[in-house]
């Protein structure tokens, strides 16, 4: 068996909208520098987890090839909140079981499918499933992860005879984006759900039937820059011939923000793709390649400061460095201890989200003003 699950539950998202897409994906990834940053992380969290409850096991640390302070501070972050779990699940079994690092096998629902969970704490009457998520670029809500859900039920599978589990949590531990995502759901909702949704949709995605369809799960996909239905899917917005904004319709604006992030991933997944091709060869009607713009810059950074330095002159500016930067620099807890008081986190911009965003409504001026004379 391969290691990579055909309709594997990390990329369920896809495959349950867009069965047939399976197929298209059918082999493992090249490896990445994100990909092995994972895998370290990943590593030090099971061996600290698992110290911390009193196995012996051996620190992978030297082993590790993206080890740093970060990464450090943000599995003992994970450990902890996995530890303050462990605690709580005893508040109603005096001996909760933990697993870390759970082999888990789905083919009650998916055939051939299996996967790993972090954690999972199985405790009388609810069941925690935990997720460490060590990726920065996009953030992970657990309400409605398939992946998580898949994860419960593989779970729940293992131990619904042993314990009476009637309430599964899911939590997505993200610490890099502050990110602590819990969804609960009840068990029978949940086998309810893999009746309903998982296991028609597995059905088609092994045969690699279905309808194809677009959304912001064809992120991953690999063929994201030539399928037709995702093209089609954006293509919808060309019909508005991008007319000035007080042309539309209040429903037809809330139509393009709501595509506007994909719609863009979309076109420069286009271009990303035409590049590539045509830097191999391929001819593109009307397009042609040629060399982008260029700064210039020093061959001999030594060199420079010793010849500048030689004529009298100072070739080093001196700045401080940036909040990210010294945080690495220090370390978070020196960081907090030393320049807590001196940070200060200003107001964001306003931006446009889905109102499914949990970040509270943006007031204006006007209305804090309005509020403010109105409690007086």
């Amino acid at each position: 068996m391969s290691s990579h699950a055909l309709l594997s539950p990390s990329s369920s998202e896809r495959w349950i909208n867009c069965p047939p897409s399976a197929k298209e994906n059918v082999g493992g990834d090249t490896g990445s520098s994100y990909a092995q940053q994972g895998t370290d992380a990943h590593a030090l969290c099971e061996y600290k987890v698992k110290k911390t409850l009193g196995y012996s096991v051996r620190d992978p640390t030297e082993d590790l090839t993206y080890f740093d302070e970060e990464m450090s501070e943000c599995t003992d972050a994970y450990c902890e909140y996995v530890m303050e779990q462990v605690q709580a699940a005893k508040a109603c079994c005096p001996d909760p079981l933990v697993l870390v690092e759970q082999r888990l096998d789905f083919t009650r629902w998916v055939a051939e499918s299996f996967g790993t969970a972090d954690c999972v704490i199985v405790a009388d009457g609810v069941m925690t499933v935990i997720d460490f998520k060590y990726g920065l670029g996009v953030l992970v809500e657990a309400d409605n992860n398939s992946q998580m859900r898949m994860y419960a039920l593989g779970a729940l599978h293992l131990f619904e005879s042993i314990y009476d589990i009637q309430t599964v949590r899911m939590t997505i531990f993200q610490p890099r984006r502050d990110n602590v995502s819990t969804a609960e759901i009840s068990a029978e909702e949940l086998l309810s759900w893999a009746d309903e949704v998982l296991i028609p949709a597995a059905i088609l995605a092994a045969k690699g039937e279905g309808d194809y369809k677009a959304g912001k799960h064809c992120q991953f996909c690999k063929v994201k820059a030539t399928c037709r239905k995702r093209a089609e899917y954006n293509l919808q917005l060309a019909q508005y011939d991008f007319a000035v904004p007080d042309t539309l319709a209040d429903d037809e604006i809330s139509m393009i923000l709501d595509r506007a992030e994909t719609f863009i991933g979309w076109i420069n997944d286009i271009k990303d793709y035409a590049l590539e091709q045509a830097i191999s060869g391929k001819q593109y009607p009307g397009f042609k390649v040629v060399e982008g713009r260029s700064n210039r810059r020093y061959t001999n950074d030594d060199a420079v400061a010793a010849v500048v330095t030689d004529a009298g002159y100072d070739p080093y500016e001196r700045k401080l460095m940036g909040v990210t930067a010294m945080t690495k620099l220090l370390g978070k807890k020196k960081f907090d201890t030393l320049l807590g008081t001196l940070i200060e986190k200003p107001k964001g911009k306003p931006t446009m989200v889905p109102v499914s965003d949990k970040r509270p409504a943006w007031n204006s001026a006007t209305e804090e003003f309005k509020e403010e004379n109105e409690n007086e």
